[in-house]
């Protein structure tokens, strides 16, 4: 079987909030087209690790990163990066469903038109097609004037799926996105997530183990900022090789 080449790769990677180590020399493959659970428990360095792929963590004063982060080859972590870019190749979608005070349209469209897009027609067209894409489109096809602070939570986080698909992403994060979710919602956004990944690399995190097995082709599992273990999802939940895996899965502690 030929190698797949990885969509993201991480090499002895450090991170640092001040003179905190977070992060302890991570190296990891996240692969194209797939999806990709990080588990472990709260504090662990979970969500650091997700906002880095991004540089999202670049607006919190006194961070360093060292070691190698790179999409397709290219380094994420150099200064010489243009950030606006890197974001637009990675978005994201927060714990809480976070929609802009707008109506739906202008929702989807902010991204596009933040980037001087000015076509009319073809920002109406992304919006449907973005909206299609995150499973929205039916549901709100006849209000999208209205504004989207009306609708409920799990169209809510639908919407802010349908904003980062908008500027055609290759790399989508997630950050717990159903964690705030009733259990119909959180069905719903699963869905969504494995429709997804025949177009995009997603990496989510999550505090749900089953959320993990349900959803991921790879799963790795970090713990006091050190990755103890990685692999395909149903080798890491049936036949861990690490005991703390296994402890953690298992419930014994987490």
């Amino acid at each position: 079987m030929p190698t797949i080449k990885p969509k993201i790769a991480i090499k002895d990677f450090n991170f640092y909030y001040g003179t905190s180590h977070v992060l302890k020399k991570i190296t990891v493959d996240f692969l194209p087209r797939q999806v990709t659970s990080i588990i472990g428990p709260s504090g662990c360095g979970k969500s650091t690790l997700l906002r880095c792929l991004n540089r999202m963590n670049d607006l919190i004063p006194g961070v360093r990163a060292e070691g190698e982060m790179t999409i397709d080859g290219e380094e994420v972590l150099s200064s010489n990066v243009d950030v606006v870019t890197l974001r637009k190749r990675v978005g994201m979608v927060f714990q809480k469903p976070n929609p802009f005070p707008k109506s739906i349209f202008d929702n989807v469209a902010y991204g596009l038109r933040v980037n001087g897009i000015k076509d009319t027609r073809f920002i109406e067209k992304r919006v449907e097609e973005s909206l299609k894409g995150s499973a929205l489109w039916d549901e709100v096809k006849d209000r999208l004037k209205d504004n989207a602070l009306n609708l409920s939570g799990g169209q809510q986080q639908r919407l802010c799926v349908a904003r980062a698909l908008a500027i055609e992403p290759e790399i989508l994060l997630m950050d717990e996105p159903a964690s705030a979710l009733d259990p119909i919602a959180t069905a719903k956004i699963e869905e969504l997530i494995v429709e997804l990944k025949a177009h995009y690399t997603i990496v989510i995190v999550t505090h749900n183990m089953q959320q993990a097995a349900r959803i991921s082709d790879h799963t790795a599992f970090l713990m006091q900022g050190e990755l103890i273990e990685y692999g395909k999802t149903a080798e890491i939940f049936t036949k861990p090789k690490q005991k703390m895996t296994e402890d953690y899965i298992t419930g014994r502690f987490g």
